[in-house]
């Protein structure tokens, strides 16, 4: 059997909470700033990812250090906006290799 690809939304809030954790309500309230936005199944329940736990752990990092929540989010904005240029930039190297080649 193949490991899930870690975008993949496998754990409900009770139980991603316990990986991370921190309460359930705490789950909430960085979803409600934006800090992350995990799966919704048709009922309506939340399933996040091994990269939304990823990112809950990021995000309990910087406000440990001190960050406030709006800080947090516009930091992730700009890491988020970093990485799909730094994924697009590697689509145009590896199309232009192709070419090239």
């Amino acid at each position: 059997m193949t490991e899930p690809d870690r975008a993949t939304p496998l754990y409900g809030i009770a139980v991603a909470a316990q990986l991370v954790d921190m309460p359930e309500a705490t789950l909430r309230l960085f979803e409600r700033h934006g800090l992350l936005d995990p799966h919704r199944s048709d009922g309506g329940t939340r399933r996040y990812s091994g990269n939304d736990i990823d990112r809950l752990r990021r995000v309990a990092r910087l406000r440990d250090e001190g960050m406030n929540l709006a800080g947090i989010g516009r930091l992730l904005e700009l890491e988020d906006e970093n990485a799909g240029l730094r994924a697009e930039l590697a689509e145009l190297a590896a199309e232009r290799a192709e070419s090239d080649g």
